[in-house]
């Protein structure tokens, strides 16, 4: 995809989120969707490495004076990395980076991620820099955006240019953000909040119940049919692990999970060939040879994957 100089919109997709950041250069570190909340899941999880979740609410929240739960944090912003949010669309890769980037140091009693040049490079770079010129070096960085911007999301059937300004009209309109502990203390980093916001002491024998209680508060604030929270955890990539103890069944069944995420990042990137067709093909006739034969080769694809 030629990259124009915007941020275009890419999906809460753990595959994606793995791919992205391995795209960056981050080894060993892999994205795990949560389809329970509940302490035993995330200690399991972080039995491989005690990271940080995100979700995506269904609304952007207004900057406020005090945060509706926790305190802010002014200081934090000289002890880790956050980095105000500058565009919308890049809400998703800036809460990756709020977790990738807060845990890299091989001094800390978790094992660190291994960031890559790129990622050094810019957090190198910014170190010292206020939240808001951190948010600028980010929408700025063309080596960023233009990861992000290959695993945008495209659809031949919507024009995703056309997104609602105005979330108090009920528009569906979703955020990215991060939380993690970061010396000794859980941090929520929200690009729209001014600074850091501290849940009080936690470390990382108690990160699953902290976060957990601070999650259900949260989500306790919406209406009872609010369904549009989506969960992850930063974990370490199990096959290192599984091939270092002969797990052959692990290891057979995350090669099959990474060929599937493959699989899918391929679809996405071929999709933006899409509108490119339909817009050659007023009448639609190519375009619908298209569709169909995108539509045979992915079900030959699931067979096969059965």
């Amino acid at each position: 995809m030629a990259d124009v100089g915007g941020w275009s919109t890419i999906e809460s997709d753990e595959g994606l989120f793995t791919s992205l950041i391995e795209t960056l250069g981050v080894k060993d570190t892999q994205f795990e969707e949560l389809i329970s909340l509940d302490a035993d899941t995330i200690r399991a999880l972080g039995l491989r490495r005690n990271l940080p979740l995100q979700m995506d609410p269904r609304s952007f929240r207004r900057t406020r004076r005090s945060p509706l739960d926790g305190t802010y944090d002014p200081a934090a912003t000289d002890k880790l990395f956050f980095a105000a949010q500058t565009i919308q669309n890049a809400c998703g890769t800036q809460a990756i980076l709020s977790v990738i980037l807060n845990h890299d140091d091989p001094a800390s009693p978790q094992p660190a991620i291994e960031l890559g040049d790129e990622l050094r490079s810019f957090k190198d770079f910014t170190t010292g820099f206020p939240p808001e010129l951190r948010g600028e070096a980010l929408s700025n960085s063309e080596a960023i955006r233009s990861a992000h911007n290959s695993f945008a999301r495209a659809s031949p059937f919507a024009d995703e240019t056309a997104r609602p300004q105005d979330d108090e009209k009920g528009a569906d309109v979703y955020h990215f953000i991060a939380y993690t502990p970061v010396n000794g203390t859980l941090y929520e980093l929200d690009g729209l909040q001014p600074h850091p916001i501290s849940h009080g002491p936690c470390g990382a024998a108690e990160f699953p119940e902290r976060v957990i209680e601070v999650l259900q508060r949260r989500i306790a604030r919406y209406p009872p049919e609010e369904t549009h929270f989506n969960l992850m955890a930063v974990v370490r990539d199990p096959r290192g692990r599984a091939r270092e103890i002969g797990d052959v069944e692990t290891l057979e069944r995350e090669e099959r999970k990474r060929a599937a995420w493959q699989w899918e990042n391929t679809l996405r990137r071929c999709n933006f060939g899409v509108v490119g067709v339909k817009e050659k093909d007023p009448e639609g006739k190519a375009y619908g040879e298209w569709v169909e034969g995108a539509k045979k080769e992915t079900r030959k694809k699931l067979e096969m994957r059965r």
